[in-house]
């Protein structure tokens, strides 16, 4: 080999060398690494392992009786449907919250912006009932809606719906918002030069910019929806087959000291949500990949 190719050679291993070797804030890969490892094994890995290992002591048969009983069938439905719902709901509505936030300028506007982060800030339980106050026959809104349009919305599936989109918004807004404003208008107004309408400029230039930061969004308003407790579970009403999610069903396993029942569906609840997070992220994985190609 010439000492040309073994330059090259050199040359080609010391970006990768200068990542892992430069001095940083923190130290060394192999610490951080380590470290990294260590509190994602204690925090997550162990205790998400801890579920399948409990729930092996029913044996096959009695696992699949577990979460396979009719009830239990039932409480996944409701689940995993009303979370698709509200986080496809806010997938809409989040993204024109975001849009407002970033394109225009309106008295109030600060307030609006420190609004979306209230679900974060609220305890699930006291959502909960305000939700339920405010919904119920006697509520505000519910009242009117019951009256007018005959739809009653507190202790049934629709209330569970609007209480997930309630803490799904924000992971919505706050993923798209910071993409938005990177958004240059002179794209679109280059976009309408060329001849291009609203929707196509919305289809083919912004679209593509932000759909990434879409699916994140939705991913992360699902996968919260998905473990959600303290705020569905005053307005769902609990009735079995009907309005009870399987959180739900979970704690109420704990309370007969059920603990490899309680274990048993949360694996199955653990599984599917991973799967379906796993087929959005290779879906936004695929996109971003597509977006560069057209780039080049």
């Amino acid at each position: 080999m010439t000492s040309a190719s073994n330059s090259a050679a050199i040359g080609a291993q010391a970006p990768f060398a200068f990542r892992r070797n430069s001095p940083g804030v923190l130290p060394g890969f192999g610490i951080s690494m380590g470290y990294a490892v260590l509190y994602l094994s204690v925090l997550v890995l162990i205790p998400l392992a801890a579920l399948p290992i409990k729930s092996a002591g029913l044996g096959w048969q009695g696992f699949w009786d577990a979460v396979s009983a009719p009830r239990v069938v039932a409480s996944y439905k409701l689940t995993f449907g009303a979370s698709l719902l509200a986080a496809l709901v806010n997938l809409v509505f989040g993204t024109i919250v975001a849009w407002v936030l970033v394109r225009y300028r309106f008295p109030g506007k600060k307030i609006l912006d420190a609004l979306v982060d209230l679900p974060f800030a609220l305890p699930t339980a006291v959502a909960g009932i305000a939700l339920t106050a405010l919904y119920s026959e006697k509520g505000w809104l519910g009242g009117p809606l019951a009256e007018w349009f005959g739809w009653k919305v507190a202790f049934t599936p629709l209330g569970i719906v609007i209480a997930l989109i309630f803490i799904g918004v924000p992971f919505v807004v706050r993923t798209v918002q910071p993409v938005l404003e990177d958004v240059e208008r002179e794209i679109e107004e280059a976009a309408a030069s060329l001849g291009a309408n609203r929707w196509q400029t919305i289809r083919r230039v912004l679209l593509p910019i932000i759909l990434p930061a879409l699916m994140t969004g939705f991913a992360l308003a699902f996968a919260r929806a998905v473990g959600e407790y303290g705020s569905v579970v005053f307005i769902a009403g609990n009735m079995p087959m009907v309005s009870e999610i399987t959180p739900l069903l979970i704690i109420a396993k704990l309370e007969e000291f059920d603990y490899a029942g309680a274990a048993a569906i949360a694996t199955v609840m653990l599984l599917l949500s991973f799967v379906l997070l796993l087929i959005i992220n290779l879906l936004q994985g695929w996109q971003s990949r597509r977006n560069l190609g057209r780039l080049a």
